[in-house]
């Protein structure tokens, strides 16, 4: 699975940036929670949900200014 690229995310709108941003941090919540339950998870789908993370964070930050 590659990364997103961060020319798809600059064009959404600073809405839509936000829930996006609630929906990741649900996400990566529930793969800690199947962690920790032992559950069956691919263990790269961490660092793919907080790359997009920090790249929601950045753009957010950015139109903010």
């Amino acid at each position: 699975m590659a990364f997103t690229k961060i020319t798809n995310i600059k064009n959404l709108e600073l809405n839509k940036i936000q829930e996006k941003i609630i929906e990741l941090k649900k996400e990566i919540f529930h793969l800690k929670l199947k962690q920790k339950t032992k559950q069956n998870i691919l263990p790269h789908m961490f660092k793919h949900k907080k790359h997009e993370l920090a790249q929601l964070l950045t753009i957010e930050t950015q139109q903010q200014s």
